[in-house]
């Protein structure tokens, strides 16, 4: 979640950036810098590792003159947190100075090409191949915007990058790939600026475009240009936002929790920095508490959640056994504390509250401490009463969620559960370095592999279920293996949101009562990848049809197969089935959501439910 400012006008460029760096800080806070074009057209560049006030420190002697330039606030994937990793980065000539955020998912291959071709690098980040590319299309005789669109049409992954160069001084182009990262454009009198969220634009402008993925901009300080990935020019319409902190922070989507679901991919690469090593496929939990004597020494594993959280500790048990290799439990934590369980100093207990102030998780988390367990918390927030109890904590790096249903706390909490599993798991000598390189390049495909679930395309779909079911009583969600969790946590979706009733079951569960319910008017949502329960799905859903069922499938990208037995199909990318319930998380959450906005229900804030339970 990388802050990004540009700015081209008549006004001191830096000045602007700077302010604007000051209110995305909380976007990322390990280093920043500037770029600024002065009065001869040259870049000027200043960098800081650690927070933004570092860099007011370097300006602190005078800011550099000229009206274009681009800012970064940087929380680190590639590369630690050092000034020479820091944005902008520039290229060989300091003739292209780029900021970015995101992961280019194939910046070794393309390093490894502009090296052989002569260009030297200066940081260990994936961004700056990003402005040797651009180079090396400059020194083939494009101009600045085809090399831009050129480079934009190499890199994979999901990406948010802004570029000013040298040789046209007072213009700033922009391009994002998939939806992880946000790019507005605001629009001033007589002035242009682009930056990573509202906030920064609304002091200057309420008058907005949002550019969507597979989009290109181009700006001077008096035009505007917008193109797709191919060059073909686009029309887009501007919005005129209220200046109100509310609707700063909801930007152009109707609801919160609409804008938080969007915000899943780049969610995961917030939770993903500086823990996953893209070079030497290695993770690396920040300040983790044991040894690895101690690590040996553990028997046994304990994860504790309530709601969403013990659908996400469900998971978390399947993948500590696996990767891991120990012995593990999930329980719900208002029942943990009150069972006297068998737990002492070989046991480590995992529990899960995205606001780390959850009565229940707390209490469970206490009984562990009388009992001498070793303690690892994830949570959303430094400081709560979690991360005071527990040994350790895991920050999930969700960012703030202002709507009551959960959505990217799930997915957050679910990618910090993977990476304690592996960790461990490679710490305790379990898991393997050839598998553990495997499951780190999908990772780096998985902020884009959630991102075309967020399609306008796939919008669509669920809008059509949402007419076709939203006046239906009942609802049933069936899941078998990891995905078992999800039906459960879809459920709960429903359930919290719309006020239907919905119920998880593990389908091989269906037989032994949950069938009787089954008529033409239950809806039953059938999570069935393509994985080693395949098959098994596939006997459950002809169960259900046999009955006059309607069926609803959650299926993997390619299988049309399944709409032979299913009434209605909706599609995650193929992944491997330890990621499955990580792209399982949005049509889960999207059905809800459409279904609930159909029954005119307040999504943000549901009847009954607050954001953190505080009280038994």
């Amino acid at each position: 979640m990388c802050g990004i400012i540009g700015y081209t006008g008549g006004r001191q460029a830096a000045s602007i950036i700077l302010e604007g760096l000051t209110s995305l800080e909380y976007r990322g806070y390990d280093s920043a810098g500037i770029a600024v074009m002065d009065k001869a057209g040259k870049p000027q560049l200043f960098k800081a590792a650690g927070k933004l006030s570092n860099l007011k420190q370097v300006l602190s002697n005078g800011l550099p003159d000229g009206s274009t330039g681009i800012g970064h606030t940087r929380w680190a994937t590639h590369g630690g947190p050092t000034e020479d990793n820091a944005h902008p980065h520039s290229d060989c000539s300091k003739d292209v100075i780029v900021v970015h955020n995101g992961i280019v998912e194939n910046y070794q291959e393309l390093k490894q090409e502009l090296t052989e071709k002569g260009h030297v690098f200066s940081s260990q980040t994936d961004a700056e191949c990003v402005p040797h590319l651009i180079e090396s299309y400059l020194q083939d005789d494009y101009s600045l915007e085809d090399a831009v669109l050129a480079t934009a049409n190499r890199i994979r992954g999901a990406n948010a990058i802004v570029v000013i160069s040298k040789r046209e001084p007072d213009k700033i182009i922009s391009f994002k790939l998939g939806n992880a990262g946000g790019i507005v454009v605001g629009y001033g009198k007589d002035e242009m600026l682009l930056a990573s969220d509202l906030p920064a634009l609304l002091p200057h402008t309420r008058d907005v475009v949002y550019l969507a993925g597979g989009e290109m901009v181009v700006v001077t300080k008096n035009h505007v240009s917008y193109t797709d990935l191919e060059g073909n020019e686009l029309k887009k319409s501007t919005l005129h936002m209220p200046y109100d902190a509310l609707t700063a922070a909801k930007g152009e989507y109707k609801h919160f929790m609409l804008k938080e679901i969007h915000e899943q991919p780049e969610a995961i690469i917030d939770a993903l920095r500086g823990r996953v090593s893209f070079d030497d496929y290695t993770v690396d939990l920040e300040h983790f508490p044991f040894s690895d004597e101690e690590l040996k020494q553990i028997r046994r594993v304990v994860i504790v959640g309530m709601g969403t959280s013990q659908h996400a500790a469900m998971v978390g048990r399947l993948w500590m056994e696996s990767l891991a290799g120990i012995a593990t439990e999930a329980d719900n934590s208002s029942e943990f504390r009150y069972r006297d369980p068998v737990i002492d100093k070989d046991t480590l207990v995992v529990s899960i509250s995205q606001s780390g102030e959850t009565a229940d998780t707390l209490s469970a988390m206490d009984e562990a401490k009388s009992k001498g367990a070793r303690q690892i918390t994830l949570c959303n927030y430094e400081g709560t009463q979690t991360t005071r109890v527990a040994d350790g904590t895991i920050l999930i790096r969700a960012g703030l969620e202002v709507g009551v249903a959960s959505s990217k706390t799930f997915v957050c909490s679910l990618v910090a559960l993977y990476l304690l599993a592996m960790y461990i798991g490679s710490r305790r000598g379990h898991l393997s370095k050839e598998r553990r390189e495997e499951m780190i390049k999908e990772l780096a495909h998985l902020p884009q592999m959630m991102g075309t679930l967020l399609t306008k395309e796939n919008e669509a779909v669920y809008e059509s279920l949402a007419r076709e079911y939203s006046s239906r009583r009942d609802f049933l969600f069936l899941g078998r293996g990891i995905n078992y969790p999800l039906a459960m946590e879809g459920a709960l979706k429903l359930k919290e949101i719309s006020y239907i009733h919905a119920e998880g079951y593990p389908a091989g569960e269906m037989k032994h009562g949950p069938i009787s319910l089954i008529d033409e008017e239950m809806p039953v949502v059938a999570l069935i990848p393509k994985d080693d329960l395949y098959e098994k799905m596939l006997s459950n859903i002809n169960e259900v049809k046999a009955r006059g069922g309607t069926v609803i499938a959650v299926a993997t990208e390619g299988d049309e197969g399944v709409l032979d037995k299913a009434d209605h199909a909706i599609y995650i990318p193929k992944s491997s089935s330890n990621v499955t319930p990580i792209l399982m998380s949005i049509p889960m959450q999207l059905l809800s959501y459409h279904i609930a906005v159909r029954r005119g229900c307040d999504v943000d804030q549901p009847r009954n439910l607050a954001k953190s339970v505080t009280v038994e």
